[in-house]
């Protein structure tokens, strides 16, 4: 292909597509891509099935999904670092063949164990995945084609977290869970395959990857070690806090020190490193800061909305798990139509026009949410995920699109990294905020109920002998009343958790005017 020049002297050297149409190339990488994402989703709704089947509790089963989210986000921030290292189609490959494998291995699990541990090598191989295909759409598109393929991206990242629950619940109730895992090795073959043929290596990069092997590859032990000890204790914190008691318990206070420990000496030196492998010192370009902290935000939006919406639908309203799931689909279904409509748009006006309006209208459905009541019905959830959805398009690819604005090209696969992470700590802080609020309100809400069902009230006197006469009994009477409030101050948790996220998304909504255009010089 000709060194093609556009705006921001951008030429298509870097592009992994070679002779051929860069769309062929998106989709072909995309395929992997959704089979990781997918898999971030599909295995909750089977949790009691494969607790019961290996004969552990469901809180032990939890173990699996911590383990995958811990691995993953471990090998996200190094992931630029190592396609750099041994070539970024060759590190694609071999994340395929990893979390393909190893979802092979999940499928023939015997016990907990033997599934932890596939579970992390599925991690560590889908990690690579989602980075490493932002940055070769990155560097195979100019800038004012980036939105079209983002969107395409987009599909990707959205759609796959919202139709998990759903194909995962089908596939266990008709199936077996084992078939969650199974349905991956097809598509990991044919992505192997495909990837192989037709995407390309180019040559800039082989000779970049040749310069730096030639004066000696330094690998930054220290900051992974760092890195790995820090995240694995802030990922373990945040999905197990709720569970273990938080602060109570003694795994929570020692993953909170290595949290902290691993963390804060990261950044420490890391900031002070000249080759670091998490290069926090991109985050003095303001766009791509201000995007990173939108990403992590849009994290909580798409998984912590995953999690709570058909729990409360399930809890609440007594929706079985694949019903849960069809809400999040059929609600969903439209970002799957905004989601070209929001490539072809970000290309041309402002990205600022676009984030300002999309975060507003999370807000206003997070506040359609939090009018929920027991009276609610499917089509309620189904509309109120429809809004939700619908702004999902108009914020994925103007964040990502931006965030690339004064970037060199040669840092691309460092800023799909960030990106990415960002993402998925989003998505742990989403999953783990959501239910730690709902706990604590639930609580507050059944102890404020409850504090006026005493003889001296009249009304409750007057209720209670109402349901006696019809139910034939003062204590099938007093079980029936506390279900009641059970379920009534389950609800107002559920809207209290609502509010906060409306609140969430619309603080960030002024920090949008920070943001530097294509137009401007970027920070």
């Amino acid at each position: 292909m000709a060194q093609q020049k556009a705006a921001g002297g951008w030429t298509d050297a870097r592009s992994a597509a070679g002779n051929r149409s860069p769309w062929l190339m998106t989709f072909i990488i995309s395929i992997a891509t959704f089979m990781e994402i997918l898999d971030t989703s599909i295995a909750n709704v089977s949790l009691s099935n494969i607790a019961g089947n290996l004969g552990v509790s469901e809180n032990q089963a939890t173990w699996m999904v911590t383990s995958y989210l811990v691995a993953n986000a471990i090998v996200i921030p190094i992931s630029g670092f190592l396609s750099r290292a041994i070539g970024r189609k060759r590190y694609f490959l071999f994340s395929i063949f990893l979390f393909t494998a190893s979802s092979f291995a999940c499928a023939l699990s015997p016990n907990l164990g033997f599934l932890i541990l596939a579970r992390v090598l599925q991690g560590i191989g889908g990690g690579g995945l989602a980075p490493v295909e932002q940055s070769m759409l990155t560097d195979s598109f100019p800038p004012e084609k980036r939105g079209q393929a983002f969107a395409a991206f987009g599909l990707v990242v959205v759609v796959a977290p919202i139709i998990g629950p759903t194909i995962g619940g089908y596939i266990t109730d008709t199936i077996s869970w084992h078939w969650i895992f199974l349905i991956n090795l097809p598509v990991g073959i044919l992505a192997i395959f495909l990837v192989q043929l037709l995407v390309k290596e180019p040559d800039v990069l082989v000779r970049e990857r040749a310069a730096r092997l030639k004066k000696g590859l330094k690998v930054d032990y220290v900051g992974f070690i760092l890195a790995a000890v820090g995240l694995a204790g802030l990922l373990i914190m945040l999905d197990r806090g709720q569970t273990e008691g938080w602060f109570d318990s003694t795994l929570i206070r020692w993953m909170t020190a290595m949290a902290v420990l691993g963390l804060g000496g990261m950044t420490i030196w890391e900031l002070n490193h000249d080759d670091p492998i998490v290069p926090l010192k991109l985050l003095k370009n303001r766009n791509l800061a201000i995007s990173t902290v939108m990403m992590l935000l849009l994290g909580v939006l798409v998984f912590g909305t995953i999690q709570i919406i058909p729990q409360m639908l399930q809890q609440v309203f007594g929706y079985t798990a694949y019903n849960a799931g069809l809400v999040l689909t059929y609600g969903g279904a439209i970002a799957l139509l905004m989601m070209p409509l929001s490539g072809a748009i970000t290309g041309k006006v402002d990205p600022r026009l676009l984030l300002i309006p999309a975060f507003a209208m999370q807000a206003v459905a997070f506040w359609s949410f939090s009018g929920f009541n027991l009276n609610s019905t499917f089509a309620d959830a189904a509309w109120g995920r429809f809004f939700m959805s619908i702004a999902l398009p108009f914020l994925f690819i103007p964040i990502t699109t931006v965030a690339y604005v004064g970037l060199p090209p040669d840092e691309s696969d460092k800023a799909s990294a960030m990106l990415n992470f960002f993402r998925n700590l989003g998505g742990a802080f989403g999953i783990s905020l959501t239910q730690t609020l709902l706990a604590r309100r639930d609580q507050f809400h059944q102890s404020r109920m409850t504090e006026t069902v005493n003889e001296l009230n009249p009304y409750f006197q007057h209720t209670l002998g109402q349901m006696t006469a019809e139910l034939g009994s003062k204590t099938k009477a007093l079980g029936a009343l506390y279900s009641q409030i059970q379920g009534q101050a389950m609800m107002l948790a559920y809207i209290d958790v609502f509010r906060v996220l409306m609140w969430s998304v619309a603080i960030v909504i002024p920090f949008i005017l920070l943001l530097r255009t294509r137009g401007g010089k970027a920070a």
